[in-house]
């Protein structure tokens, strides 16, 4: 262990301190408007981006923004070796990107695309595409594969598929997590929307829940026939009605897990996975909280799932 992994493991601990946290963030989600959320949340450690008078919009796409320039500052603080995973669990957002992409190939209004810096994985190229066949060129030429198809479901879903197949295989203690997301996928395509999947779309899910999921035609089946490190997620979801605590779960177990990773990881890369966790997972509170405040705080519940 060298000089630069104590100092990034010192300054991972340090940022995943610039959250809000999980009572500050219930706070916000019973505010009365989401101008009393706003006002709130720009006062702390998302104000670079959050400010005053913004619209629910803009606050969520903010929020994100600081999630990402915190990423980016983790990242830069590592060895190069504890920055790869920090850098694999970022390129979530390249992947918010593409979705974005798909929609301008389609002549679409979209998002203005994040800023993903050195922690762009192909997104320059991906960039260039303006129809959905070039976008699936690019993508098949890059580190996330061939989705198999340039349909909107294709350039979206399976690129994801292929990245929490890679956060399992590449950081092992995330294996969990990923597995669990994927889960959540595979509940939402083939038991909500009845979509089953293509080859690439099999290839990538198949060793992230297990062989047994991918005929699954319910939830309690797919549960049942999941790998342990992924049926997590869907423990004590009795039906499609449920994903959504599901998913509060997902982000809770998340949460706990990073914690202990910054807390008990000693100097070793693992701290610097755990401040991602925390910082993502605080970052979707923030986000809900704000939904919640949009209605004059009528999201408590989602909360409770969590706490």
């Amino acid at each position: 262990m060298g000089a630069a992994e104590v100092a990034g493991a010192v300054r991972a601990r340090a940022l995943a301190r610039r959250r809000v946290g999980p009572a500050a963030t219930r706070r916000l989600a019973g505010c009365p408007s989401l101008a009393a959320a706003v006002d709130a949340l720009a006062e702390g450690p998302y104000g670079r981006q959050v400010h005053r008078g913004q619209t629910l919009a803009q606050a969520e796409t903010a929020t994100l923004q600081t999630l990402l320039w915190h990423l980016r500052m983790l990242a830069g603080w590592q060895s190069r070796t504890a920055a790869a995973p920090v850098r694999l669990l970022a390129a979530a957002f390249e992947l918010a990107n593409v979705d974005e992409q798909v929609l301008r190939c389609d002549g679409g209004a979209a998002a203005d695309p994040f800023d993903l810096g050195a922690l762009a994985v192909a997104w320059p190229r991906l960039a260039q595409a303006s129809t959905r066949a070039e976008l699936r060129d690019a993508l098949a030429h890059s580190f996330w594969g061939d989705p198999g198809a340039d349909s909107g479901w294709a350039l979206t879903t399976v690129p994801r598929l292929v990245w929490l197949r890679r956060v399992a295989e590449r950081i092992p203690v995330a294996a969990g997590w990923a597995g669990g997301a994927a889960l959540l996928i595979l509940a939402r395509e083939q038991i909500i929307r009845g979509r089953p999947l293509d080859a690439a779309a099999v290839a990538a899910a198949r060793p992230l829940a297990g062989p047994g999921c991918l005929a699954a035609t319910t939830v309690g089946a797919l549960r049942d026939a999941a790998d342990r490190r992924a049926r997590w997620a869907l423990d004590g979801v009795s039906g499609p009605e449920d994903l959504w605590r599901a998913e509060a779960r997902w982000w809770g177990t998340v949460e706990k897990e990073g914690l202990q990773l910054v807390r008990g990881a000693g100097f070793t890369g693992k701290v610097a996975v755990g401040c991602a966790a925390v910082l993502a997972a605080d970052a979707w509170r923030v986000r809900v909280a704000l939904a919640s405040a949009v209605r004059g705080g009528g999201f408590l519940d989602v909360f409770d799932a969590i706490d």
